[in-house]
C-alpha cells in the first residue's frame, strides 16, 4: 500500500466517522455548524495575552469528543500535518516582545512567550472544533446547512466539489504511482525527468474523472439545493444545545474562570 492509498483510506475513515451513532451525530447539522462558527469566533476574540482566560474554552471540545465517542487522539492524528504549521504561528513572538509580564518563582515570563502560547492554543482549539464538525456530520449535510443559512450556492458547490475532487485526484495519483513503480522497480520516488509528463497526465485523468463525478451527481439529483441530503430536523434538544453552548462561551469570555478557580483553591 503506497502513501496515496493510505491517504484514501484516511478519507474513507472520515466518512465512516461521520455516520456513526452518538448524541452529537444525531444533532441537526445547522446547529452544529452554527455552534462551531460561534466557538471559533469567541476563541479568536480573546486577547493575545489572555492565556488563562482561554484555557477553559478547551472544556467544550473535550466534552463534545467524549459525547461523540471519537477519541481526541484521533483528531490530533488526522491533523498531524496541519498542527505543526498552526503551532508555528507566533513562534517568533518571544524575540520581539521581551517585556516581563509575570514571574513563576524566580523565572520571569515575557509577554512574547504568553502571546505565543495563546496563539498556539487558539489554533489548536479551532482545529479541534472544525474536525469535530466534519467527523460528526456528513459533508453533504454540512453543505446543505450552509445553503439553509443562505450561503452563496456557487461557493457551496465549489466547496463540495473540492472535497470530492481531493478523493478523485488522490485515487488517480495512487494508480499512476503504482504504474510508474511497476515500470521502474527499485526506484525511490519519481525521477525529476518524469515530473512534467506525470503531472500533465494526472491533470488530464483527474479532470476526466471529475467531470464524470459531477455528471453522476447531477443524475442523482444534485441541483445546488441538496434535496437528497438526509437533514435531521431541528429539535428542542438542538435548541437547548445551542443555548447552553453559547451561554458557556459567554461565561468563559467575560468571566476569567481560571482566575476564579485559582482564588477558590488558594482559599
Amino acid at each position: 500500500m503506497n502513501k496515496m492509498e493510505k491517504a484514501l483510506n484516511e478519507l474513507g475513515h472520515m466518512d465512516e466517522l461521520a455516520v456513526q451513532e452518538s448524541p452529537v451525530h444525531a444533532m441537526n447539522a445547522g446547529a452544529k455548524l452554527l455552534c462551531t462558527v460561534i466557538y471559533i469566533l469567541v476563541v479568536m476574540s480573546f486577547n493575545k495575552y489572555d492565556l488563562s482566560g482561554l484555557i477553559p474554552m478547551l472544556l467544550w471540545p473535550v466534552f463534545m469528543y467524549q459525547m461523540s465517542g471519537i477519541p481526541v487522539r484521533t483528531c490530533f492524528y488526522k491533523l498531524r500535518i496541519v498542527l505543526p504549521l498552526v503551532m508555528a504561528v507566533g513562534l517568533f513572538n518571544p524575540i520581539f516582545d521581551r517585556e516581563i509580564m509575570l514571574h513563576i518563582g524566580n523565572i520571569g515570563v515575557s509577554g512574547g512567550v504568553i502571546s505565543m502560547l495563546t496563539l498556539m492554543l487558539k489554533g489548536v482549539l479551532c482545529l479541534m472544533a472544525s474536525f469535530l464538525l466534519v467527523a460528526t456530520t456528513p459533508f453533504d449535510n454540512i453543505c446543505a446547512a450552509l445553503r439553509r443559512v443562505h450561503f452563496p450556492a456557487m461557493l457551496v458547490t465549489l466547496l463540495l466539489l473540492t472535497y470530492r475532487y481531493v478523493g478523485v485526484m488522490t485515487e488517480e495519483l495512487a494508480v499512476m504511482t503504482d504504474a510508474y513503480h511497476l515500470r521502474a522497480p527499485g526506484q525511490k520516488g519519481i525521477h525529476v525527468s518524469a515530473w512534467g509528463s506525470f503531472l500533465g497526465q494526472l491533470l488530464l485523468r483527474s479532470m476526466d474523472r471529475a467531470q464524470e463525478l459531477y455528471s453522476s451527481m447531477l443524475l442523482r439529483g444534485y441541483h445546488q439545493h441538496f434535496h437528497y441530503a438526509p437533514i435531521k430536523p431541528f429539535k428542542f434538544s438542538d435548541a437547548v444545545f445551542l443555548i447552553l453552548s453559547i451561554a458557556f462561551f459567554a461565561i468563559v469570555k467575560y468571566v476569567n474562570v481560571s482566575e476564579l478557580m485559582g482564588m477558590f483553591l488558594v482559599r
